[in-house]
C-alpha cells in the first residue's frame, strides 16, 4: 500500500498481557529490572499435563460467559477508546469498523466435543455447535461497542495482530471507512500448548530470544488494541494527533508450513514494502521490535535479515520476554509496546537475551537504549504458512 504517510493516526491503545494490565503498567515493567512475571506451569484450569512454562494472566478473570479472548478484547479496546477519548456517542456518529486478528480464538477449541464427535456421539450437540458458529468475534465487539461501520476477522497465525493494523489503514485510506477499532487477542488452552509441545518448539525455561541457548518459546495470552483514525477526526475533537500508522507490508514467502525462509525473502519484502508505503528510507528507522520468538528459525531469520536491510548499525528487540508468544495478539500488543517506547524515546533491553550467537551478526539490544528524537519504529511479525508482515509507526513532532 501506497502513500500512507502521516495522514492515517492511531489515537489510542490499550494493553493486557503477561507484561501487565494496561500500556503504561506494560511499559513501566519492561524498564524495571525483574520487572513483569515470570513464566510458570499453566494452572489447574487449563486442564493440561504438560509442564512448559506459559505467561497466564491468573489474576485475570474474564466476563462470565463470555470466551476468554473476547473478555481479554474488550479490556483492551476499553483503555484505547479511553486513550482516545472516544465515547460511545462518538463511535455511533462516525461510522467505526472493527478488524479482530486471532489464532486460537476463532477456533471451537473444545477437546471434549471434538472427543464425542469422534466417539459417534454427535447427537444432540446442535446448542454447541450453533453457539459456536454464531459467536463471530467481531461480530461480537461490533454489539458490545454499538459499532456502524465494517468488520472482519483476520485468522493469518501469528501476523494476525499485525494485519489487522494493515486492513484498518487500507479502509481508511480507500474512504471505506474513517474509523477503526483494530484489537488482536488470543487466550491460553490446552490445544496450543499441546500443539507448540508436539513441534517440540516449546521451551522447557523462560524464553530466550536471539540468544545462543535458546531453546524456544513460551506461550502467552492477551490482547492489543489500537483505535486507528483518519486525523482530521481527532483534530475535530480537539486532540493533536501524536502517533502515525505510517507504513504496512505484507508478503508469503512459500517456503514451509512452520518455518520461515532461512534467507528471510518473504520478510524483506514485507518490510521493503511497509518501507515504501511510509515513503522512507531504511535510516529513518530508529528500532526494531521484532518477532523474537526464540525459536531457532525465527530469531536467525530476522537476526540475519535486519542487518542486510538496516546496516550493522541496526537496533532491534524482541518483547515476548515479557509477554510470551500471544500468537493473533502478538502483532497489535507489540504495535502497542513500539508507541509507548516511541513516546518515551527510550527502548528497553530485550529480555532474557545474554549470549550472543554467532550465527547472528548483530545482537539485539542489551542495555536500555535512548532515542535520539526517534521519527519511525518498525515492527515484525512471522507466521505459519510463511506469512510476514510489518508496520512502520511514526511518532509526530510538534
Amino acid at each position: 500500500m501506497k502513500g500512507m504517510g502521516s495522514s492515517i493516526v492511531i489515537s489510542g491503545w490499550g494493553a493486557i498481557s503477561g507484561a501487565g494490565i494496561g500500556a503504561e503498567q506494560s511499559i513501566r515493567n519492561m524498564f524495571t529490572p525483574q520487572g513483569g512475571r515470570t513464566p510458570v506451569k499453566a494452572s489447574p484450569g487449563i486442564g493440561t499435563t504438560l509442564s512448559d512454562p506459559v505467561f497466564e494472566i491468573t489474576e485475570y478473570h474474564e466476563t462470565p460467559g463470555v470466551r476468554r479472548s473476547l473478555s481479554l478484547a474488550v479490556t483492551a479496546i476499553r483503555e484505547a477508546l479511553e486513550r482516545a477519548g472516544l465515547t460511545e456517542r462518538d463511535l455511533e456518529t462516525v461510522p467505526t469498523g472493527v478488524c479482530f486478528g486471532t489464532t486460537i480464538a476463532s477456533q471451537l477449541n473444545n477437546l471434549p466435543l471434538y472427543k464425542r464427535i469422534r466417539n459417534g456421539e454427535a447427537a444432540g450437540l446442535e446448542n454447541e455447535l450453533r453457539e459456536y458458529l454464531q459467536s463471530s468475534l467481531a461480530e461480537y465487539i461490533r454489539r458490545t461497542f454499538h459499532l456502524t461501520g465494517p468488520e472482519i476477522c483476520v485468522s493469518n497465525a501469528c501476523a494476525s495482530g499485525s494485519d489487522v493494523l494493515g486492513i484498518a489503514s487500507m479502509w481508511i485510506a480507500s474512504g471505506f471507512c474513517r474509523r477503526v477499532i483494530a484489537v488482536g487477542a488470543d487466550d491460553i488452552n490446552r490445544v496450543p500448548i499441546a500443539g507448540f509441545h508436539a513441534l517440540g518448539v516449546a521451551s522447557p525455561e523462560p524464553c530466550r530470544p536471539f540468544d545462543r541457548d535458546r531453546k524456544g518459546l513460551n506461550l502467552g495470552e492477551g490482547s492489543g488494541a489500537l483505535i486507528v483514525e483518519e486525523t482530521s477526526l481527532v483534530r475535530e475533537r480537539g486532540m493533536t494527533p501524536r502517533i502515525s500508522l505510517a507504513g504496512y507490508g505484507n508478503a508469503c514467502d512459500a517456503w514451509h508450513i512452520t518455518s520461515p525462509h532461512p534467507e528471510g525473502r518473504g520478510l524483506r519484502t514485507a518490510v521493503e514494502s511497509a518501507l515504501q508505503s511510509a515513503g522512507i528510507t531504511p535510516d529513518r528507522i530508529a528500532f526494531i521490535n521484532a518477532h523474537g520468538t526464540s525459536t531457532l528459525a525465527n530469531d536467525k531469520c530476522e537476526g540475519t535479515l535486519f542487518p542486510k536491510i538496516f546496516g550493522p548499525d541496526v537496533k532491534y528487540i524482541s518483547t515476548k520476554g515479557w509477554t510470551g508468544h500471544t500468537l493473533g495478539a502478538a502483532g497489535a500488543l507489540e504495535a502497542v509496546f513500539t508507541i509507548e517506547m516511541l513516546l518515551r524515546g527510550a527502548v528497553p533491553p530485550s529480555r532474557g537475551f545474554e549470549n550472543p550467537d554467532p550465527e547472528i551478526p548483530v545482537p539485539p539490544v542489551s542495555s536500555v537504549l535512548t532515542l535520539d528524537g526517534p521519527e519511525y519504529a518498525l515492527s515484525t511479525s512471522l507466521a505459519f504458512g510463511g506469512s510476514n508482515a510489518a508496520v512502520v509507526i511514526g511518532r509526530i513532532s510538534g
